[in-house]
């Protein structure tokens, strides 16, 4: 069989939807200078759906360090992989501040998170090591999990006792192999909203003698009392012994970075192939980066202000009735219930009536008759903004509970 023949009658979980969703509900184009206001089909919408939790995507003083060094080095240099030829100082500059900021011994910049945190995974374990992790973890973990010999064992998620059985399944078998055990959770689970037990797990490390990387894509720079993440939250930042950063979320760029023990990012340096074998972040993101860092460390209000927007949205949604499951941070998910054709009746009410744009999580990420409106908060949106997007959720929620929406896949072409 021809490998292409498969494609025509599997598309896949997602793809099956093409016909009705590309361009609308799925790969939709957002227009404009990114911020709440921005264009969706030649319309203004109020945007939730962008991780630009600080505002920093259009800061004056981000805009401009970036075209700067863009207009001073280009996007090409350095060019080449940072062992080879594409090491600055500028690259160091950053690494010594991010493992000051998470409160490391050293970090190292990578030029992009998803692929930096499957090369970790992979290179931190052997054939003889075992996993233990959280199941809902985030699907660069996963596939960083696919890569590894080592076994692995999932725990329900957050599920303490569940993780603890597990770990003791991990601790027999490393007696016997001679390995170790490396705990996989996030610091802010990126759909629901909920922290990852990091100051529970940290307490299990002295029984079970096993090493913890932590995912904080979505809690650096929104978590902890100077934003160092979900483990200054805790008070367990010290218990993390891998913690690992993007700059798609708080820092409104590409990249990221790893953190820890000095010996162990220097191991990392030599062994992560995708830093190894793919060329080095380019200076002007490197620069942006440092200045972003310099940003979320000096500007505490900028956390303050992503709070108090976090906080009237969620209070203002739940006084209304609505379920937000169990989020701690400010990814802020509104549970309703229905099929996929009241979804797409309920999601183009909303972008075309209402003129609100917010992402929308259906099966197979959340079980059958679930919808999932996912909400991100920022520090540019405002109190007008919270007050008028609580007001139409009552509304279309209404529509919903009395069947307003008809049961068939909205067509967004008319």
């Amino acid at each position: 069989m021809d490998i292409f023949d498969k494609i025509k009658t599997n598309r896949g979980a997602l793809g099956q939807y093409q016909e009705q969703a590309d361009g609308y509900f799925m790969f939709p184009k957002l227009e404009g200078e990114i911020g709440p206001r921005m264009k969706f089909m030649g319309k203004e919408v109020l945007n939730w759906s962008l991780n630009n939790y600080l505002g920093l995507a259009n800061d004056p003083e981000v805009r401009k360090v970036d075209a700067d060094a863009a207009a001073e080095y280009g996007l090409a240099y350095p060019m080449g992989a940072r062992m080879m030829s594409g090491q600055t100082t500028m690259h160091e500059k950053f690494e010594q501040m991010a493992a000051e900021f998470v409160g490391k011994e050293a970090a190292y910049l990578l030029n992009y998170g998803y692929q930096g945190m499957v090369s970790i995974i992979d290179s931190l374990v052997g054939r003889k090591d075992v996993i233990v992790y959280d199941s809902e973890s985030h699907a660069c973990i996963m596939d960083g999990l696919r890569m590894v010999l080592a076994k692995r064992f999932v725990y329900p998620h957050n599920d303490m006792q569940g993780f603890e059985k597990q770990l003791e399944h991990a601790r027999n078998i490393v007696k016997e192999t001679g390995g170790g055990i490396l705990v996989i959770t996030e610091g802010v689970f990126g759909m629901a909203g909920d922290l990852g037990a990091l100051d529970k797990i940290a307490a299990f490390k002295k029984k079970f003698n096993f090493r913890l990387l932590v995912d904080d894509a979505h809690g650096i720079g929104t978590m902890g009392r100077t934003g160092a993440g979900t483990g200054e939250h805790f008070g367990v930042q010290d218990k993390i012994d891998v913690y690992f950063g993007t700059f798609a979320k708080s820092f409104a760029g590409i990249g990221g970075f790893v953190a820890g023990e000095k010996d162990v990012i220097s191991y990392l340096r030599f062994n992560l192939r995708s830093q190894i074998y793919a060329k080095s972040l380019p200076m002007a993101m490197t620069i942006g980066a440092i200045k972003r860092l310099e940003l979320i460390r000096d500007h505490p209000e900028k956390r303050e202000k992503l709070w108090a927007i976090t906080r009237a949205l969620q209070k203002g949604l739940k006084e209304a009735g609505f379920d937000l499951g169990k989020t701690e941070s400010p990814v802020t998910p509104v549970f309703l219930q229905g099929g996929v054709p009241q979804t797409t009746q309920l999601l183009k009410d909303l972008r075309q009536n209402y003129g609100i744009f917010c992402s929308v999580v259906i099966y197979p990420v959340v079980p059958k008759g679930v919808i999932m409106l996912r909400i991100i908060p920022t520090a540019a949106h405002t109190m007008e903004d919270v007050r008028y997007t609580i007001e139409a959720f009552k509304e279309i929620k209404k529509k919903l509970e009395t069947g307003a929406y008809p049961d068939e896949i909205a067509d967004f072409r008319n």
